[in-house]
């Protein structure tokens, strides 16, 4: 089974101090149609603690956090996702330096290599979900391994894109390390969680009754 993401990730010292900088920076406000929200709206909303539409970095550490890793793994796992996704969420209004991110326009910074179960504009694609299983889950039809996952991982790349090959490496790696089985299995309800960020939800509760953090390596990460 893949451990756990570890505390101890190297971070870009420069992206470092910028986003210490904006940790308390003020913001416009975005409301969010909660009828109308995609699966890519939920998936992220999870990270909206104060349900403003918006996304600091403070709230992304603190989300992490909610889920099993410790701070300082959180903030070194914020920094990278804020300093690409801000630019491109923020709208033309917001205070610079644009790196708290903006629900009703994370589809602008959907990247490529994914599954396919998420469409353009974020809505979950049920077909595309049901070939992730077809296509990888070997062991058990329900469920995925860490080879399974590497393995999707892989097939997914697109060769013309590689600057989207560390995304899902960062995002599958996190989450199959905190919501697998004992067994090392990563389930299939568990997997749709993560598309409406249900699975987030169900990681904080469990967290809240042991009171344990449990994210430990990323060497999912490294091993992919």
């Amino acid at each position: 089974r893949a451990q756990r993401p570890s505390s101890a990730a190297a971070g870009n010292p420069v992206l470092a101090l910028l986003f210490l900088w904006v940790l308390g920076w003020g913001h416009v406000t975005a409301e969010i149609d909660i009828a109308n929200m995609t699966a890519l709206h939920k998936h992220v909303s999870f990270f909206d603690r104060n349900k403003d539409g918006i996304i600091t970095p403070s709230e992304t550490i603190e989300g992490i956090v909610a889920i099993g890793c410790d701070y300082a793994f959180a903030r070194d796992f914020a920094a990278p996702v804020h300093a690409g996704l801000g630019p491109k969420t923020s709208p033309k209004d917001a205070p610079l330096p644009h790196l708290s991110i903006y629900i009703k326009n994370i589809y602008k910074g959907m990247h490529g290599s994914d599954t396919g179960a998420l469409d353009a504009k974020g809505r979950f694609v049920p077909a595309k979900f049901e070939e992730i299983f077809s296509k990888h889950a070997k062991n058990r039809p329900d469920a995925l391994t860490s080879l399974e996952v590497k393995e999707m991982i892989l097939a997914n790349r697109d060769p013309d894109d590689p600057q989207s090959w560390a995304a899902p490496i960062q995002e599958w790696g996190l989450i199959y390390g905190l919501a697998s089985d004992k067994n090392g299995y990563f389930h299939k309800d568990s997997v749709r969680g993560i598309y409406d960020g249900s699975v987030f939800v169900k990681l904080e509760e469990e967290r809240a009754s042991s009171q344990s953090t449990v994210c430990r390596s990323l060497s999912f990460r490294s091993t992919v």
